[in-house]
């Protein structure tokens, strides 16, 4: 007796239970997070200072591999399902970001001795517009700046409360205007994504001078950013809720949230820590997520 229609059918049941294996496989790897190969790409372009960056101090040789530093747009990245091109630098002022001559706090310094996440010749602003251009995909713009604009009048005044408040007008109308020219200069690529400005934590709430002069930097960040097309990462209140626990009592550092200092184990510096960072992800991806409707 011939058993070959037997062997057929063996066969192909065998092809139709691998057939299903794989759909199996492809729609697990979905569920998961994982995207075709020839999945379209999803950039997200994060602008900004060492917050951006993801800075550190540190010793010895970190600084000559960028990697080394882990900001919040990686944390965006994998949040949002994008892919993050992250163009900060330390010490970027808003002045430093449009012109190559604009006012600096360090990026300059920085960018001749150390590398960036990204390199560039030209200014970040320069760097942006080129970017956007190349790229009309792109879904999600950042900016994160001005602080350093703070820093330098603090400098050029020795940290002298009279002369930084006599200062801070002026200051903050510069600001104003420098945010609100990026910002219009992002839009005028054509870029059609979520432009979000993210604005700035402070130190610790409890202080009400540091907190306030935060929240004049914040108004002036933030000022142009509705008529620009651009929504407002809320960070300030979102460092605050987190630095409201009994043990934190307001104070950013105690609630783990910057990076301790070199100097002492019991302080901080002014950057975020990795949990910060998250924070700051967290806050980005919530602010995406409510003008995209996701």
């Amino acid at each position: 007796m011939s058993r070959a229609p037997d062997l057929q059918q063996r066969v192909r049941f065998s092809l139709r239970a691998l057939v299903a294996t794989f759909v199996a496989m492809a729609t697990v790897l979905l569920v998961a997070g994982g995207a075709p190969a020839d999945s379209p790409p999803r950039p997200y372009l994060a602008l900004g200072d060492s917050v951006v960056f993801g800075y550190i101090t540190s010793d010895g040789f970190a600084y000559t591999n960028a990697d080394n530093f882990v900001g919040y747009p990686d944390y965006v990245g994998r949040a949002l399902r994008l892919s993050p091109v992250n163009a900060a630098c330390p010490g970027e002022a808003t002045g430093g970001f449009l012109s190559s001559t604009g006012a600096d706090n360090g990026c300059r310094a920085f960018r001749s001795r150390f590398p960036l996440h990204v390199s560039y010749s030209g200014t970040q602003m320069d760097f942006a517009t080129s970017f956007l251009t190349a790229h009309p995909e792109t879904r999600l713009v950042s900016l994160g700046l001005g602080a350093n604009d703070a820093f330098l009048l603090e400098h050029s005044c020795n940290n002298d409360p009279q002369c930084i408040g006599a200062g801070l007008p002026a200051l903050l109308a510069t600001i104003a205007t420098n945010v609100d020219t990026i910002l219009k200069g992002l839009r005028a690529t054509n870029f059609h994504g979520v432009l979000v400005v993210v604005n700035y934590y402070s130190l610790d709430y409890t202080d009400p001078v540091g907190t306030g002069l935060t929240q004049a930097l914040n108004a002036a960040i933030a000022s142009h950013a509705a008529a620009d097309g651009a929504v407002v990462a809320d960070a300030f209140t979102a460092f605050r809720d987190a630095a409201s626990t009994p043990t934190a009592a307001g104070n950013t550092c105690h609630a783990g949230l910057l990076n301790v200092s070199p100097a002492s184990q019991l302080a901080c510096d002014v950057h975020p820590s990795q949990s910060g960072q998250q924070l700051l992800a967290r806050t980005v991806a919530t602010a995406y997520d409510a003008a995209t409707g996701g």
